[in-house]
């Protein structure tokens, strides 16, 4: 039996929260769930809703995550086996020193980011498994939906489908709608530091840059989502890919994105209301960004306005026997069902349901190996057999 700790319940946190709640009454893989975030109300909100909806009661508690003596203390304290941090990113490293201390495995959905540099770089991460090793813990990175699901399609699809895979696109579309002017569909300021940052992708044995959104492509999308531009960027999954996936020629990481919402990121640029380093202003320090971040809709407010779909998935080009071959592999969500089921649109769905898998999965011990992991690391098969069970099937097509 596991006790499962989740950190933040925000959109994510919130969707984690139902899903494990889900999954503990139908297998019993975890004992006990305790939701904690700095504002304790939050997670409270989140435990009302998991007990109507699926009636499993949740604990709940309030923590500074960033103070390592605190959260390890909480971590004792209920008695985790599992932490799923689902907080932003700059926490990451705090939480595994944490984690380290009392005892717990740890997962997360996404990698650590200095909190003045918009940068993904996994080697902070990667520095941690000696320690981890050495304490018999498990740390899984970026099992959410990209990174995690896209990583481990990569992985199925050469264990299954490709004997070597030469081109990866991972593409990400959200065609839905909220009617909103502006707004982001997670985190604004986490969601605003990677869209504005230099595009980069990998080709030939080297990483190539390119400036904000400087390429893009039309991509014809399936379940009647049609064609929509895609603009490249750089994603984390894109480097631990190309450290695990032997024989990648090009690997590269495509995003949807509307005019409208592309006008208002050049505008806000423009003006310096998308930097992320303090200015002084009358008397303070500010961080131009996370001002904007609390002037923008919550996410989580976006549920139920949002309709349409997501599509994510990766198109993959290599040899099978000898024969080239090319497959598209890929989910699509429904922001409106995703709404219903858990109160959530999809792109907080689509980033919980693999959290929740990935903590299932230690918590069984198929997944379970000390050190540091990535999702490719690992065999592809159980986690992909979970996918459609706890809603996100998927498809793999000859392209």
């Amino acid at each position: 039996m596991t006790n499962l700790l989740i950190i933040g319940a925000g959109g994510v946190g919130s969707v984690v929260a139902h899903k494990c709640a889900q999954a503990a009454r139908q297998t019993g893989v975890f004992e006990k769930i305790t939701l904690a975030s700095r504002t304790l109300s939050r997670c409270e909100a989140v435990a009302a809703s998991v007990r109507t909806r699926i009636g499993v009661t949740l604990e709940t508690a309030g923590v500074d995550a960033g103070n390592v003596a605190e959260l390890s203390g909480l971590i004792r304290s209920v008695g985790a086996n599992i932490v799923c941090n689902v907080t932003l990113p700059y926490l990451d490293l705090h939480i595994m020193d944490a984690c380290l201390a009392g005892g717990a495995h740890y997962l997360d959905t996404a990698n650590y980011e200095p909190p003045y540099t918009a940068k993904f770089e996994y080697k902070w991460q990667w520095a941690y498994a000696d320690r981890f090793r050495e304490a018999g813990l498990t740390a899984l990175l970026g099992s959410g939906f990209d990174p995690g699901v896209t990583n481990v399609f990569a992985a199925w699809v050469m264990k299954h489908t490709l004997d070597e895979v030469h081109v990866l696109d991972i593409i990400d579309c959200n065609s839905g709608d909220h009617g909103r002017p502006f707004a982001t569909n997670f985190n604004p300021e986490i969601n605003i530091r990677e869209v504005m940052a230099h595009g980069r992708y990998w080709e030939h044995g080297e990483w190539v840059e390119t400036d904000f959104l400087a390429f893009s492509m039309e991509y014809n999308f399936p379940d009647g989502i049609g064609r929509k531009k895609c603009f490249l960027l750089y994603h984390e999954e894109l480097e631990s890919l190309v450290t695990h996936l032997k024989g990648l020629r090009r690997a590269r990481f495509w995003m949807t994105f509307s005019e409208n919402h592309l006008n208002h990121l050049k505008v806000l640029g423009n003006v310096g209301m998308t930097g992320i380093k303090p200015v002084r202003f009358q008397g303070q320090d500010i961080v131009p960004v996370q001002f904007l971040a609390a002037l923008l809709p919550d996410p989580a407010s976006l549920g139920p306005l949002t309709k349409g779909k997501t599509c994510i998935g990766n198109s993959m080009t290599g040899l099978k026997n000898g024969e080239k071959k090319k497959v598209f592999i890929y989910n699509v969500c429904d922001h409106e069902a995703c709404y219903a089921e858990v109160g959530s649109q999809a792109i907080s769905y689509t980033a919980g349901v693999p959290a929740m898998i990935g903590a299932k999965l230690v918590a069984e011990g198929v997944w379970r190996q000390p050190g540091v992991w990535n999702m490719e690391q690992h065999d592809p098969d159980p986690f992909m057999d979970s996918l459609g069970v706890y809603g996100l099937p998927w498809q793999c097509v000859e392209s």
